[in-house]
């Protein structure tokens, strides 16, 4: 236990200063959200094509990986559907509802990976990027078309940006140099790299900086039935599958820990720009990312 709280408290601490900084509001202006876009678009998808593109992925059961997590985000997608009528929302709730019960924090996953396993948990950590945040995409921006929250209009931009996300693009060009063969060529690997390494302390202190203290007040049955699948039981369930499908420890513990993540922050925008329940939202994200302070070691320390 000692171990998981030394290499995730550094992570916590980032975000809470990034927090800390919010409520200070410094530095002040728009300093925050042009970081924010520029860990988006540049520095974070420079370090998933740093990883990728120089990685040996054939050490990573990749199948078993995307069983274990997909499947999870899979069934808990349908079974929220299926209770929908039970939670007692209005649609654009739902939309906020389904976002935080199937969205994680890519920069705490990715950084927590790495902190608990060096290069070979950033590789894990990198390959479940490249799988869950396609999926995570679609089914997000289906939940919003089918809950009738978004019109034609939005429709269609929705769409381009899901086919522009960062991330994506990002996966898609590293596994592309890795197969390839070229890899980062000369001094291009050294910048390449240098620009990943920005990203996650960088992002981590942006999360903290997002979170809405106030909307903790939000307490309803949606909220408290959303943090229990995000934070309980979908990582209960991913757990089991892990063992079931005999992962090795490090590919263990990254489904296990990208399983257990809060919610994105970049969720709040979303549910703002597609008509969700945007104060909802700020509530899940801000007691999510609280709350796993707790539960991400104590998942973790039952792993080991």
């Amino acid at each position: 236990m000692t171990g998981i709280a030394n290499a995730l408290g550094p992570l916590f601490l980032l975000i809470l200063l990034g927090a800390v900084l919010g409520r200070l509001r410094q530095p002040g202006g728009d300093f925050w959200p042009q970081l924010e876009r520029l860990i988006y678009f540049l520095l974070f998808p420079a370090m998933l094509v740093s990883t990728l593109a120089t990685a040996d992925v054939s050490q990573v059961p990749v199948g078993r990986v995307a069983l274990a997590l997909l499947g999870a985000m899979g069934l808990f997608g349908a079974l929220l559907w299926a209770f929908r009528g039970w939670l007692g929302l209005d649609p654009p709730a739902f939309t906020s509802a389904f976002q935080g019960a199937l969205r994680f924090n890519t920069y705490v996953g990715v950084a927590g990976a790495a902190a608990l396993h060096g290069t070979p948990g950033a590789t894990v950590a990198a390959v479940a990027v490249a799988l869950m945040v396609p999926v995570v995409n679609v089914l997000c921006v289906a939940s919003f078309i089918a809950a009738g929250t978004l019109g034609t209009g939005s429709l269609g931009k929705s769409l381009t940006a899901l086919a522009r996300n960062p991330l994506i693009l990002g996966c898609l060009i590293g596994i592309g140099l890795n197969l390839s063969g070229i890899g980062l060529p000369g001094w291009s690997a050294a910048t390449v790299e240098l620009l990943g390494r920005a990203a996650l302390p960088l992002g981590l202190v942006a999360v903290g900086v997002a979170l809405r203290p106030e909307a903790l007040l939000r307490l309803d049955r949606g909220v408290w039935a959303t943090n229990l699948i995000k934070l309980g039981l979908m990582p209960a369930l991913v757990l089991a599958l892990a063992v079931t499908l005999g992962l090795d420890p490090v590919s263990r513990d990254v489904v296990l820990l990208f399983a257990a993540l809060p919610t994105a922050t970049s969720a709040y925008i979303l549910a703002r720009q597609l008509g969700g329940d945007a104060e909802m939202m700020a509530a899940l994200i801000t007691a999510q990312t609280l709350l796993a302070m707790a539960t991400l070691p104590l998942w973790l320390r039952l792993a080991g």
